[in-house]
C-alpha cells in the first residue's frame, strides 16, 4: 500500500539543542525520513544549534554519524540531499551569544515559516524565547515547539508559560507529547469515532475498567540527575498517561479541529475525582526500585545508580483515577508506569462487562470477559480478545482468543516515528495533537495536591525488585477491588 505523503510549505526550522540526545536518536532520523519521502520541500532549511563550536561541514559529519547510528538502510542519494539542507550557528543560550548570528541566516529568507524546536532543558525555554523576540525573528509565520516538561507543579508551568506567551501567541506555541503522535494513539479515535461498532458500547454500562500501562525495563541511567528532581509522576503521569486517559474517555468532539479536540480532552481533566490528603493512601502507590536482574544480567538499585541514599523519588507509580461525570460513572481508570519494570511495553486495555447470563454449561469451560489491548509499543497494533467455541467435535467448549491487527504486517510499510508526524504538524501548524495551556493548567491541578499529599507523607517509596512488575502494594490496588492487572490475566 503506497503511503500518501502531503507536501508542506517552505519552512526554515531551528533546532535548539542540536548536538543533544534527542536530535541525535529523534529529530534528524524524523527529518531524514520525512525528506527521503519527498515531504520537506525543495528549499527547506534545517538550521542547527548548540554551543560547540562547529562548522557547517562539522555539524554534517557529526549528523551523519547520528543516522547511521539510528536510521536503517540509508541511501545516499537521499542522504546527501538531506545534509545539504543543514546549517550550523553556534549560540550559548545562557550569555545570549549567538543569536545575531542566528537572525542574519534567518533573515536571508522572509516570508517562510519559521519553526524553533526548543530540544533543551525547560529552564532555557524562557531565554530562549526572550532571546528570538529580542532579536525580531518571532514573525506572524513562526511557531515554537516545547518538550516536556512544562514545569515542576502548577506554579511554575504557569511562570513558563507566561515567560514563553510574552513572545508567542497561543496558537504559535507548540507543546509536543511524543505520545499523541503515535500510530497506534491515532488509531485510538479512529476506532472510536470511524466505527459503528465501538461507540455505543464505550461508556460505564459495558466497560468495566480500563488500564493505561507505560512499562519500562530500562533504568534512569545518564538521566539520574533530571529524573531525581521529577519522579515517576511527573515525568510521565502528568503528560502522557493523562493525555491517553483523555482520549480513551473524551466526548465526541464536534470535528478534528484542534480547538475541537482539545475542548473534550479539558472537559475529561476537569471531571477527574480529586486526590490529595484524603484519599491518596488509597488511590495511589509509589515506589522505588532495588537491585534485581533485568535482560538476563544483574542491575543496581535506583539510590546506587543515583549515589543518594536519602532519596525519595518514586521510579513507580500507580493509582486509580474516577472520572465523575455520566459516561463514566463508576468506572476505574487504573494508571500505572515504571523503570526497571518486566518489560518495556505501553499499553490500554480496555476491559468489558461479563455477559449477564451463559447459556453453556459448566462443561464449556468459563467466559471470560472481552478486552480491547491498544498497544502503543514495542510492537503497535490493536487486538480484541473474544471468546470463540474451540475447533473440534466433543461438544461446545470455549476459549478465548485474539483479533489481531498489527500494523507493521497489515500494512507492509515502515511505520513512521511519532516525531515525523508532529513535527510535520508543527510546519502545518496543526495543533490537534498538541496540548494547549489550559489542558496544562488542568493537568497540574489534578497532580499537585498527590505531590503535596506524597511530600506531606513520611512514607518512602515502597521498594520493588528490579526486573518486577513493580511494588506488591500495586497489585493489591486492584485486587481489593476484586480486579488484576491484564498481564496476570495472560500468564
Amino acid at each position: 500500500m503506497a503511503v500518501r505523503v502531503i507536501e508542506v510549505e517552505e519552512f526554515d526550522l531551528v533546532v535548539f539543542g542540536a548536538s543533544g540526545d534527542l536530535a541525535n536518536r529523534k529529530l534528524l532520523p524524523a527529518l531524514y525520513h520525512r525528506d527521503q519521502d519527498g515531504q520537506l520541500p525543495e528549499n527547506a532549511r534545517i538550521i542547527c544549534s548548540a554551543r560547540r563550536d562547529y562548522s557547517d561541514d562539522d555539524y554534517r559529519d557529526y549528523a551523519l554519524k547520528a543516522l547511521k547510528e539510528h536510521v536503517k538502510d540509508l541511501d545516499d542519494a537521499d542522504l546527501s540531499r538531506f545534509l545539504k539542507r543543514l546549517r550550523y550557528v553556534k549560540i550559548d543560550v545562557a550569555s545570549g551569544a549567538g543569536f545575531e548570528d542566528l537572525k542574519t541566516v534567518l533573515d536571508e529568507r522572509e516570508d517562510v515559516i519559521r519553526a524553533f524546536y526548543l530540544a533543551v532543558g525547560p529552564d532555557l525555554f524562557g531565554t530562549i524565547c526572550e532571546n528570538l523576540g529580542r532579536i525580531g525573528v518571532v514573525s506572524d509565520k513562526a511557531r515554537v515547539v516545547m518538550e516536556k516538561p512544562i514545569g515542576k507543579d502548577g506554579a511554575s508551568a504557569q511562570a513558563l508559560n507566561d515567560t514563553v506567551g510574552a513572545v508567542f501567541k497561543e496558537d504559535q506555541i507548540f507543546r509536543i507529547d511524543h505520545y499523541l503522535g503515535k500510530e497506534t494513539v491515532q488509531n485510538l479515535m479512529a476506532l472510536r469515532f470511524a466505527n459503528a461498532l465501538f461507540e455505543p458500547l464505550w461508556n460505564a454500562a459495558h466497560i468495566d475498567h480500563v488500564q493505561i500501562t507505560v512499562a519500562e525495563s530500562l533504568g534512569v541511567g545518564g538521566r539520574a540527575g533530571y529524573y531525581d528532581t521529577a519522579g515517576a509522576l511527573r515525568d510521565m503521569v502528568q503528560n502522557h498517561m493523562l493525555q491517553l486517559l483523555c482520549l480513551v474517555a473524551m466526548e465526541p468532539p464536534e470535528s478534528m479541529n484542534a480547538d475541537s479536540v482539545r475542548d473534550e480532552k479539558l472537559k475529561v481533566l476537569k471531571a477527574l475525582a480529586p486526590i490529595g490528603a484524603q484519599n491518596f493512601d488509597k488511590l495511589t502507590v509509589r515506589g522505588q526500585y532495588r537491585a534485581g536482574a533485568s535482560a538476563g544480567g544483574a542491575v543496581p538499585g535506583y539510590l546506587e545508580e543515583l549515589g543518594n541514599d536519602e532519596s525519595r523519588t518514586e521510579t513507580f507509580v500507580a493509582l486509580k483515577a474516577e472520572i465523575a461525570n455520566w459516561r463514566w460513572a463508576g468506572v476505574p481508570f487504573y494508571l500505572r508506569t515504571g523503570k526497571r519494570l518486566a518489560q518495556r511495553v505501553s499499553e490500554i486495555v480496555v476491559h468489558f462487562r461479563p455477559i449477564p447470563h451463559s447459556i453453556f454449561g459448566a462443561e464449556a469451560g468459563s467466559i471470560t470477559a472481552n478486552t480491547l489491548i491498544i498497544r502503543l509499543q514495542p510492537d503497535e497494533g490493536v487486538q480484541m480478545q473474544v471468546m470463540i467455541k474451540d475447533p473440534g467435535p466433543g461438544g461446545m467448549r470455549l476459549r478465548q482468543v485474539p483479533l489481531d491487527m498489527s500494523f507493521a504486517e497489515e500494512f507492509k510499510v515502515r511505520n513512521p516515528d511519532a516525531y515525523e508526524r508532529l513535527i510535520m504538524d508543527v510546519i502545518r501548524g496543526n495543533q490537534t495533537l498538541f496540548m494547549r495551556r489550559d489542558e496544562v493548567d488542568a493537568a497540574w491541578a489534578w497532580i499537585d495536591p498527590i505531590l503535596t499529599a506524597w511530600g506531606n507523607s513520611k512514607e518512602t517509596p515502597k521498594g520493588y525488585t528490579a526486573g518486577t512488575w513493580g511494588p506488591s502494594a500495586s497489585i493489591a490496588l486492584v485486587e481489593r477491588d476484586g480486579r488484576t492487572w491484564s498481564e496476570e490475566n495472560s500468564n
